[in-house]
């Protein structure tokens, strides 16, 4: 992703990411964490976010 060093814009926000435990849900999450949000994931995969 451009800008791969972590600016920390997102710090204090919530995040809420369905289908988060791969794919573009998962990059979504990784993303959203590195930038200093709080994020909050679901999926029915549940040993997928297990590893997030």
């Amino acid at each position: 992703m451009p800008g791969e060093h972590s600016t920390r814009r997102l710090a204090g926000k919530t995040a809420i990411v369905t289908a988060a435990a791969q794919g573009i849900g998962r990059a979504v999450c990784e993303r959203l964490l590195a930038e200093g949000a709080q994020v909050h994931a679901s999926d029915l995969n549940g040993e997928g976010l297990a590893t997030l």
